[in-house]
């Protein structure tokens, strides 16, 4: 696919959406109030993406994680994203 993956995890919703021009290619609620959303795009998108929706989810004190893979395998999508 040739773009980054991001991926932050929060407790609720608040701040895990202050997107730049990436997509947003899955977003789950898990058990506890917890939502992890995944975004495609450029790695400067991406990284600019989950660095503003980690800042504003620290502000309420609901992040649980994020992670940006600038070069992904393929093959990842089929295991993460699906």
């Amino acid at each position: 696919m040739g773009q980054a993956l991001g991926m932050i995890e929060t407790i609720g919703l608040i701040g895990s959406i202050e997107a730049a021009n990436v997509k947003i290619c899955k977003y789950e609620k898990i058990e506890g109030g917890l939502v992890s959303i995944h975004v495609r795009g450029d790695v400067g998108a991406v990284q600019a993406a989950v660095d503003a929706a980690a800042q504003a989810a620290r502000r309420v004190g609901q992040l649980a994680g994020v992670h940006v893979i600038p070069a992904p395998v393929e093959e990842i999508d089929e295991h993460i994203l699906s």
